[in-house]
């Protein structure tokens, strides 16, 4: 209880008039909370139960009027900053047609319903097809055998052959909706499949600013979903809407032909009243389901978010914060969820008001037509058994139309994922970047400039020339934000420049394939995020874009010219079949760094990328690294990205950035030697940073640069 009392003192606002003096001081610092684990399960309660301090919106005002489950113990509205980022996309969203807006789409999937390369599918394809029209022959056709049978009854009679045609041409009918519906499987499940990969293939080569940027649940939905149900769109439409109406033709046909017109009459006026009632409902019960499954994605998202950061949300207790979040999104989801319940409802009572009136009338002017003796009872059963068996299919028009504007949402969602385009294309037409030995390797910038967004106008790079001989090693060294790390991502054409060139081997990058250039290219990039998979499998990767994936022997011998061959075989109990969970997380970041360099040494490439290749490890494993980094720099081409500038000292080359323009450049002695450099002052401030530090390892190799 007194946790409980000290909790919400802690939340509760400052007086009108502030204290002053020392007590001012003292009222100015949050009491102290010792127990913080019990005190973080009061705000998590509190924060479910909806209570805790007011929620502050986006611009720092508490939000009034907000509902229980929008308060944050933080002070965040999360409910503000989704509103915010709706209002973009319904206005994208509104009134989308979406036969005219996705017609080439739509175009384009039909190929594989039928595909050339498998006759399998396009037979199971005609199967269904020839199924279906079957199935509905016999649903028209037992009925009358039911009429010949009641007659029979009512003379007197027991007419075998048309009890057993009736109960032949019922099991005939069920027997082809089974061929039908799994006919039908092979050819839905093999689109979904090819529909699935296309999506992802395209996702996958959508460039580095779109994956930067994108929200991982949302897209993971939309590539699953998607796929799954353009299928069912097809299914919905050409199995189970197409039929019901082929169905009512028939009989409306039917009993115009051998009874009075009226009762055709009224079965296609119900027909026609009843989707004239349907379809402009379900349409407008659209946006609710659209809204639905927005709020799924964000949903979605959000617990995906949470979840890959989860270790921040633990470093930080945040804990309270995210299950707001999470808790708001399941709100919006409820809710919307509601919206769509309650809209069905009324969609509901209307249709079962048309189909009762529909019925009444028709039985109504049957019973008469028997009484009239125009009818038998056998006539008479048929009608109804008509009725019933046309509006009972009839009664879920409606929800294969729900389901097939669900399907189309869902497929909008794919859809707007496939018309993401890549704004790094190879050149057409282009050829294969050529590099016959090392001895090529030769890098050159030449006037670059470059900027991530043009629309904001902010230059990363303005200008920035140099050259890398083949067998040099160059060293790139700056502030944060100086351009560093974007020379990396420029040489692997991940980006493409604005101005300038990028040539290798007197070949520009933008004029070959990008996989030419990336085959030709290793990098240990300075966050190394590994698969969740074994060290052998994440070690091995590095050869699939010029090989094979690696033999354990290719791996173990990269192990070990990375200085991580010890690690495996005295700390993995598994060897290098460890698995090295989410992201890599089983690993610190610096047996992580060292698989990335492992696997660029598998690689084996002509050119170099070290971005912050030694930025996580202790300056001891630092040294041994480095030690291998020299090894395998022998014969290549490499530029080396980094922070350190102890590890550097050899370069052949030194070129310092700031602001994006290349300051300075030199070897180490020559910038050294600059006592007012850029490159000179960054060296002691590092040195007096590492002495004050206490690293004697560190604060050695700078006192030895000095000299």
């Amino acid at each position: 209880m007194a946790e409980v009392t000290l909790s919400r003192a802690i939340v509760t606002p400052p007086r009108a008039v502030p204290p002053r003096g020392r007590t001012a001081m003292r009222a100015s610092v949050p009491k102290p909370v010792f127990n913080g684990v019990s005190h973080e399960s009061v705000r998590l309660t509190e924060m479910e139960k909806g209570k805790g301090r007011p929620a502050q919106g986006m611009g720092g005002k508490a939000a009034t009027g907000a509902p229980s489950s929008a308060v944050d113990p933080s002070g965040y509205d999360e409910k503000a900053k989704q509103k915010l980022e709706k209002v973009t996309e319904k206005a994208k969203l509104k009134d989308v047609n979406f036969w005219k807006v996705h017609k080439q789409e739509l175009k384009e999937m039909l190929p594989f319903l039928w595909p050339k390369e498998r006759p399998f599918i396009k037979l199971m394809f005609v199967v269904s097809v020839v199924a279906l029209l079957f199935s509905k022959l016999c649903n028209v056709a037992s009925p009358i055998a039911l009429k010949y049978a009641i007659d029979a009854v009512v003379a007197g009679k027991f007419s075998v052959n048309a009890i057993l045609a009736y109960g032949g041409i019922r099991f005939a009918s069920s027997v082809f909706n089974e061929i039908k519906d799994n006919a039908f499987a092979f050819v839905s499940t093999h689109a979904s499949r090819k529909i699935s990969l296309r999506t992802f293939t395209h996702v996958m080569s959508l460039s580095l600013r779109f994956h930067i940027s994108r929200k991982t649940g949302s897209v993971i939905r939309a590539c699953s979903r998607g796929s799954e149900s353009f299928a069912a769109l097809l299914r919905y439409i050409s199995f189970q809407v197409a039929p019901i109406f082929l169905e009512v033709a028939m009989v409306c046909v039917y009993l115009w032909i051998f009874y009075s017109w009226y009762f055709g009459i009224i079965t296609f006026m119900v027909i026609f009243v009843y989707a004239a009632f349907t379809i402009p409902f379900t349409e407008w019960r659209n946006k609710f389901r659209r809204q639905e499954t927005e709020a799924d994605d964000v949903f979605n998202q959000k617990a995906t978010d949470s979840l890959l950061n989860y270790e921040t949300v633990k470093l930080f207790c945040a804990e309270p914060h995210i299950a707001h979040v999470y808790d708001v999104a399941l709100a919006k989801k409820q809710a919307a969820s509601l919206r769509t319940t309650q809209s069905l409802t009324g969609l509901n009572l209307g249709q079962a008001v048309i189909i009762t009136v529909g019925i009444t009338l028709s039985l109504a002017l049957a019973a008469r037509e028997v009484l009239d003796d125009k009818m038998t009872v056998g006539d008479f059963v048929l009608v109804n058994t008509y009725i019933l068996q046309l509006y009972v299919p009839l009664n879920f028009l409606g929800t294969y139309y729900r389901m097939i504007k669900q399907c189309m949402v869902d497929v909008e969602a794919m859809f707007r994922l496939m018309k993401e385009h890549e704004d790094v294309a190879d050149a057409v037409p282009n050829t294969e970047l050529v590099l016959k030995s090392s001895a090529d390797a030769r890098v050159v910038f030449n006037d670059v400039r470059f900027m991530y967004n043009p629309l904001d106008g902010r230059q990363i790079l303005k200008g920035v020339s140099f050259v890398v001989e083949p067998g040099q090693k160059i060293a790139i060294v700056g502030s944060s934000g100086a351009g560093k790390s974007t020379i990396s991502k420029l040489i692997y054409r991940l980006y493409d420049i604005q101005h300038g060139s990028i040539t290798i081997n007197n070949q520009s990058v933008a004029n070959v394939t990008q996989r030419s250039v990336r085959s030709r290219i290793g990098i240990v990039p300075q966050d190394c995020v590994l698969f969740n998979d074994t060290i052998e499998y994440n070690i091995a990767f590095g050869k699939l874009g010029t090989s094979n994936m690696g033999t354990i022997e290719e791996v173990k011998k990269a192990a070990k010219a990375a200085q991580f061959s010890q690690f495996v075989d005295e700390q993995c109990k598994d060897g290098y079949d460890t698995l090295v969970g989410e992201r890599g997380l089983r690993l610190s970041g610096g047996e992580k760094q060292r698989v990335a360099i492992a696997r660029a040494l598998l690689k084996d490439p002509p050119i170099m990328i070290y971005d912050e290749a030694t930025s996580s490890l202790d300056t001891h494993t630092e040294k041994e690294i480095m030690l291998s980094i020299n090894a395998a720099a022998v014969g290549r081409t490499n530029i080396v990205i980094a922070h350190r500038l102890s590890t550097i000292m050899d370069a052949d080359q030194i070129i310092v950035l700031k602001d994006g323009l290349v300051a300075e450049r030199g070897d180490h002695p020559t910038l050294y030697s600059d006592a007012n450099g850029l490159y000179r002052a960054m060296w002691d401030q590092q040195l007096r940073s590492a002495m004050e530090g206490g690293s004697k390892s560190s604060s050695a190799n700078l006192i030895a640069g000095r000299k």
